[in-house]
């Protein structure tokens, strides 16, 4: 019997359709489609998950010469991992403070630039400027100061949330009660949620009237100014939108539906490799044409353009993570 006759028996044994195997394998119901007709064969992590979905060993998976399900040990036998109610409160009580944290670190990547903005346009002041030196080198410092303590924030985050991490990684089921009580957390904190996010969608929309105010002005340090208050307003949108989002998200995750519903989890996990690559060059390139032109006034307009572009990319991304979970 070869593999893709074991995954048919081995599914209708369990009375799982091609469609609820998928689910549980986090891929599309064309890739099973393509196992069982021997059009392609899974790849060995997800052999590795058939076999704990079914309970049977790989070498009855792998091996034709075995024709007698070899099931695996008891311990191995449960096909998802639990999660139980005291670590889904863990987890939402983590989460509600990392949302500060991460929020933090947003922010301060914003005011790193900021003042460094503000600190280039003091230079050109009409009355008493800064050495461009002097004003260089304590912006550089101050902006090297704050994204290492966004970093730093980030990675300690990261660190903390690892006992976490197979809620991103791995299928997993709920034990009884967790469902319940978190969509009551999720009622309670819905409004909140919502006031939040409308705040910070006002604030990003509203953000540039400043900037359009220093367009008009011939002073350059009012300009800066003017600049920075619109930087000042987006940091503070863009924040807002991380606080709600983060606790937000935790509670879906746990739930598996929106964005973690099992089948996006592979486009999450490809929009974040992306976005954790994408953002530092964007970063990288605005501070580097910044420095060798001068012309603040100007390549603010990379942060609009690497915007737009974000979205194609992403476009792109779930286009590839599509046609690869159908392999």
């Amino acid at each position: 019997m070869i593999l893709a006759d074991k995954i048919i028996a081995l599914r209708r044994k369990n009375g799982w359709s091609q469609e609820e195997l998928a689910e549980k394998m986090l891929v599309s119901r064309q890739a099973v489609s393509k196992w069982e007709g021997a059009q392609t064969v899974p790849d060995l992590e997800k052999i590795l998950v058939l076999s704990r979905l079914f309970g049977v060993t790989t070498d009855y998976l792998l091996k034709d010469e075995l024709e007698e399900e070899e099931f695996a040990e008891e311990q191995d036998r449960s096909p998802l991992k639990k999660v139980s109610l005291s670590l889904a409160n863990e987890f939402l009580e983590w989460r509600r403070r990392a949302a500060g944290r991460i929020a933090a670190g947003v922010f301060l990547c914003v005011a790193a630039v900021i003042f460094l903005l503000l600190l280039g346009a003091a230079t050109e002041a009409p009355r008493h400027p800064l050495p461009e030196g002097f004003a260089a080198g304590i912006g550089l410092s101050v902006l090297l100061i704050l994204v290492a303590a966004a970093v730093v924030i980030f990675v300690s985050c990261g660190f903390k949330n690892a006992p976490f991490a197979f809620l991103d990684k791995e299928p997993f089921e709920a034990e009884y009660g967790v469902e319940g009580m978190v969509k009551e957390r999720q009622k309670a904190y819905r409004g909140t949620y919502a006031k939040t996010n409308i705040v910070a969608v006002a604030l990003c929309v509203l953000s540039p009237i400043p900037l359009f105010a220093g367009a008009a002005a011939e002073n350059a340090l009012l300009t800066a100014v003017l600049l920075a208050v619109t930087l000042l307003l987006a940091g503070v949108g863009a924040s807002l939108f991380v606080f709600a989002g983060v606790r937000f998200a935790s509670m879906q995750k746990l739930l598996q539906e929106g964005d973690y519903a099992r089948r996006s989890r592979r486009k999450n996990r490809v929009r974040e490799t992306v976005a954790h690559i994408y953002w530092p060059c964007a970063t990288a390139l605005y501070l580097g044409w910044s420095f060798l032109t001068n012309d603040w006034e100007i390549t603010w307009v990379v942060w609009p353009v690497a915007g737009v572009l974000f979205a194609a990319v992403l476009c792109l991304c779930n286009l590839f993570a599509d046609r690869d979970a159908e392999r």
